[in-house]
Formats: structure tokens, sequence, C-alpha cells
């Protein structure tokens, strides 16, 4: 284990705040991973757990250890039942391993293409897009317990997987570090066009008969062209989780909204599309110094250049009010804030 002293975060936050952490480790086997987590224990040091850092905002300095994993490796596990398992390391980035998938003659993350970040992060949001989330091919994942180092594992329903939520997010937050996913994907080819804009988006690629790939490469270009690459303009993809509300309130917005965009969740109601809320509260494209809303996509906050994560979450907090006294409905942040 290396363990650096005053180390900079900005290199692995995908915002670029510019901050620092009073010690940092790069983890690359679980055997790093346990020195660090007995270092910080030993003197009594808060754990900051970074993955690829797209999905965080680091407002002010770490005062105790940044423990950043980077476990390789993509391992087949076997078939069964039709269906492949890989076992895959949580240091490795999400869209290699989409591309790595189809190359194998995969399918099940296609729609999941591009979205930025590390395998260890996937399941703590249950990362979806384009009509599909992370629990319809997860299978199940190896962690090591923060407490006392002991190496455990969560299936599917351990994990308690809701939208863009799971169990890591409430009542095990930061209690455990995901080590290891282990996915199960279909070997027969087989895709999912009806959400968004993918059916209009494989129609302008005059693709009738769509292959995974195909999807993949759709979904790639619908993204590049509403979202900033984080690598010209540091961003954490969508900051606010599109809401869910009931029925009724949606019938209500509609009556006095009539564009207003959701989708039918069943009994749970109906999902609201963020942006759109954001945008007819007039932030889309609006900048205050370094700190902005994208001016293609109101979901996504940026950072232009040295705006602090604490500018950002100014920002935040005043789309979220304003979205509320509009529309009566709350926003919640999706990154994680620390």
């Amino acid at each position: 284990m290396q363990l650096l002293e005053n180390a900079s975060l900005q290199p692995f936050n995908t915002f670029g705040f510019a901050v620092r952490t009073r010690w940092m480790v790069h983890a690359a086997d679980e055997r790093d991973v346990a020195a660090a987590l007995d270092h910080a224990a030993a003197h009594d040091l808060p754990l900051l757990l970074l993955g690829g850092g797209s999905n965080v905002v680091l407002a002010d300095d770490w005062p105790g250890l940044a423990l950043r994993i980077g476990i390789p490796g993509v391992e087949d596990a076997g078939a069964r039942d039709g269906h492949r398992e890989l076992r895959v390391g949580a240091g490795e980035n999400w869209h290699r391993l989409v591309l790595d998938t189809l190359d194998r003659g995969l399918c099940g993350l296609e729609n999941l293409s591009l979205i930025p970040g590390n395998v260890g992060a996937a399941p703590i949001q249950n990362i979806g897009a384009y009509g599909v989330e992370l629990v319809s091919v997860f299978e199940r994942l190896e962690a090591i317990r923060v407490s006392d180092g002991h190496r455990v594992e969560f299936d599917r329903a351990a994990c308690e997987f809701g939208y863009r939520d799971s169990i890591f997010k409430r009542g095990a937050r930061d209690q455990y570090l995901i080590t290891r996913v282990c996915l199960r994907l279909p070997e027969a080819p087989a895709v999912n066009t009806a959400y968004g804009d993918i059916e209009r988006e494989l129609a302008a690629m005059g693709v009738r008969e769509p292959t995974p790939r195909d999807v993949s490469d759709a979904v790639i270009r619908l993204r590049r062209a509403k979202l900033p690459d984080p690598a010209e303009v540091g961003n954490a993809g969508s900051f606010f989780k599109n809401p869910v509300v009931p029925r009724t309130h949606y019938e209500d917005l509609l009556g006095r909204y009539p564009g207003l965009v959701g989708y039918d969740q069943g009994k749970a109601g109906f999902k609201l599309a963020a942006g759109w809320l954001i945008d007819q509260c007039g932030w889309k494209g609006h900048r205050e110094g370094d700190a902005g809303v994208h001016p293609k996509q109101a979901l996504v906050l940026v950072n232009y250049g040295v705006a602090t994560g604490r500018e950002i979450l100014d920002l935040a907090g005043r789309i979220q009010v304003s979205v509320a006294e509009r529309f009566g409905v709350d926003l919640e942040i999706e990154p994680r804030v620390y």
C-alpha cells in the first residue's frame, strides 16, 4: 500500500473541484483495501470511498483518508440457462465493460452505454438509462465491511434496489466497500428500443433491425448530443433524480402544463422529467461565474472552470426551491455530497 499525504482530489472527481485530502491510497487489490482500512482505523481517520468520481460533490477538503478503488479484471464465470455470468472488478470503467460485453456477443448493458464512472459504483446507484436499470442484469456483489474488514456478499434482494437507489445509499451507506460485481447477461440477442429517442435515432442511422451494438451506438450518439463530456466541462451527469409523484398530482400538473413530460409507473404514480421542470423555471443555460446549468440539458450542473462544490450546491438549492414553488415537486440531488 502506498500512502500519499496532502494529495489533490481534482483528477479524481469529474466536476474537477480543486480539493485535497489529508491522506490517499490507490487500491489495486483487496490487500491494499485491507491495509488502508487498518490505517484509517488505527489513526481514527474518516474514510472517503472513491471510484471514478463521477457521482460525487466534494464541497471541502477531506480531513481523513481517501480510498480510491482500482481493482481490475473481467472474469468469465460460466454459462447457465442461456445467460453468461461475468465477475467484474470494481475499478473497471463502466463504458469499457459495456463494449467488452458486446464484443463477447452478450447483451443487456447496451442501453447503459457511456454512463460515466466505474463498475463498483453501479450497484450503489442502481444506474439506469433508456428504460434499463442495473438490477435487470445484476446477480450479486462482493464487498468488504469497513468496520472489521470481513468479506461479504450481497445478492439482488439484499441490495434492496430502487429507482437510482440501493441499501448502500441508505442503511448501509459507507459501511461496505464494493470490490467486485457479478452480472448475468443473456447470450441470445435481444434489444429494448422503446424508451426515449432510441427508435428515432436508429431510424436516423438507417437501422431497421437493430442489434445490441446498434442500440449501444444509438445511445452513445444521443448521450453525446445532450450531455457534456466531463473531460471538457466538469460535471457529474444528471444532478437530480427524476421525481415520482402520485397520479393525482400528475393529472393536476398536466391540466395546467399540457407539455409536461411524465412516464406512467403504475401504482407508484408518474415519473416526471426533472430536466423539463428545471427548464420551465428558466434555469437552462444559467451561469454564475463558473457554476452553471448546461445549455443543452437542464438536468446537468456544470463547472466551467474554478467553481467550488459549495457554489454548485448553492445553485442546486435555489433550483430546488424554484421547482418546489412552481410545481409542488421536491427534487432530490443524485450525486453523493461530501
